[in-house]
């Protein structure tokens, strides 16, 4: 079946028929009024390509090379919670697919199954990713696991210290896991002293995902960051936030080439993606467009959809005039004011101007 889905407007309607209005509503959602969702694709369109013309495109390189891995595309898909809902295996399914394109997994300590079992799955690299309910005795246990079972690093996400306010469940009486989660408190006391610990303990590439302003990133480099991930969780925390793609610059100054950059939020066409690395990305990760694969055909369907995207990027990059990762800087880029709506589904044109619900 997914074989034959041609394009990635298919792709988000399969997903949409396959799945109960809940589940769709816990992907697709933000929080509150939606803003910072709307922010990151009103952003993302802001953005138009200034191509180049007469060089030689027939061989174009995607590749990328992340803690010493070599990827297929630069892009990487992102933690996600309550992976069960989204297709049989969920996480484990994720694997096996993620591996099978050629790209990196980020696995969430709440994605559905246990770490090891994800890591069971498939030969692929993997990041583990942790959202803290414990002491210190509690975290290194985990790092311990994470470590047994061959992840490659380790990141902490660290801008949901409270639950986002999720009106699309709210209205349907859904309950925030910080009611029914007695350790969830936990989570707002994390600080930088907490990240020093567990980087020293981890003792190995650590990512900080989160990250939203140039004075975070810069304590971030300082506190001994490998990577930075500029993300304000696809909308889904704090309402009224920037768009990513429109902070990622800024990080990318403060930084100054002393930690990978990595951006995540709203990414979707490889059109996005190919925006954020001209703007010194070193990856991108994908949330919703992932979990959409799932939805449509589980497995099968993540790798069309990981497929669909090296097309767009591939077709991106020779229209530009540019034939490796490299090659891409913000010359390549101009502003624009954007046209028509934006919302969650708006980049993919023909399933209308309205949001699916």
């Amino acid at each position: 079946m997914a074989k034959e889905f041609a394009c990635t407007h298919e792709i988000v309607t399969a997903a949409h028929r396959a799945w109960s209005g809940s589940t769709w509503d816990y992907v697709a959602g933000a929080a509150l009024t939606e803003t910072t969702l709307r922010r990151n694709r009103y952003a993302l369109d802001s953005l138009a390509f200034l191509p180049r013309i007469l060089r030689d495109v027939s061989t174009i390189d995607m590749s990328a090379t992340v803690f010493g891995q070599k990827l297929r595309i630069p892009v990487i898909v992102a933690p996600m919670g309550s992976m069960d809902q989204m297709c049989r295996d969920g996480a484990k399914a994720a694997a096996r697919a993620i591996a099978r394109f050629g790209t990196m997994q980020t696995v969430s300590s709440v994605a559905g199954h246990a770490l090891e079992d994800i890591a069971a799955a498939s030969d692929g690299p993997k990041i583990f990713q942790l959202y803290i309910r414990g002491d210190m005795d509690w975290i290194k246990a985990h790092l311990d696991r994470a470590k047994k079972a061959g992840y490659t690093g380790f990141m902490l996400t660290v801008d949901g210290p409270y639950y986002g306010l999720r009106e699309r469940q709210l209205i349907h009486r859904w309950s925030l896991p910080s009611v029914t989660d007695p350790t969830r408190h936990i989570q707002a006391s994390v600080t930088w002293e907490t990240f020093a610990q567990i980087r020293e303990y981890w003792g190995g590439h650590t990512v900080i995902k989160g990250v939203a302003t140039a004075a975070d990133a810069r304590l971030a480099v300082d506190h001994g960051a490998s990577a930075i991930c500029v993300s304000n969780h696809g909308g889904r925390e704090l309402d009224h936030g920037r768009g990513a793609i429109d902070i990622l610059p800024e990080i990318v100054a403060a930084v100054a080439r002393q930690a990978d950059v990595w951006v995540d939020g709203g990414f979707v066409r490889g059109t996005d993606v190919v925006k954020a690395l001209c703007l010194g990305a070193s990856c991108v990760g994908i949330g919703r467009l992932a979990a959409w694969g799932l939805g449509a055909d589980g497995e099968d369907g993540l790798v069309r959809t990981l497929e669909l995207m090296e097309a767009e990027i591939f077709n991106t990059m020779g229209l530009i005039g540019a034939t490796n990762v490299a090659a891409l800087d913000p010359e390549y880029l101009t502003r624009v004011t954007p046209m028509g709506p934006t919302h969650e589904t708006s980049a993919f044109r023909h399933l209308g101007d309205d949001p699916l619900r």
